[in-house]
């Protein structure tokens, strides 16, 4: 797909994310998420992917299986997108609209506490 504007791209990744269903979303909660052009190589590093491997999204925090009512965390959790893995892999607007929509469900499903072998069970991996 050709180059847009960051602009342009928040714009189609707010649409893909109205997209989500009401059920999902109420139990969402304290989650930003984000755009960056690339993953840094520190990033794929440090999730074992190589550096070829087209990375379009991450969730980053600590899934709510994992939280301790005790020791809040003082950040919210993040959902970061890939713009530039994104659009390499989309044709047009609208594929690239429907793949971020199931890119953030996937990092929400992380933030549920979901692991990417029960993702592939499910056929979202």
């Amino acid at each position: 797909m050709k180059k847009i504007s960051d602009r342009e791209f928040i714009r189609i990744a707010e649409l893909a994310l109205d997209r989500i269903p009401d059920e999902i979303m109420e139990y969402v909660r304290n989650v930003a998420i984000t755009v960056e052009d690339w993953p840094s190589p520190d990033l794929l590093e440090a999730l074992d992917l190589p550096a070829d491997e087209p990375l379009l999204g991450v969730y980053t925090g600590t899934a709510l299986p994992d939280r301790s009512l005790t020791w809040p965390a003082l950040y919210p959790d993040t959902i970061i997108l890939f713009k530039e893995p994104l659009l390499e892999i989309c044709r047009d607007r609208l594929e690239l609209e429907e793949e971020i929509e199931i890119t953030i469900v996937h990092e929400i499903a992380h933030y549920f506490g979901i692991d990417e072998e029960r993702l592939i069970e499910l056929g979202y991996g």
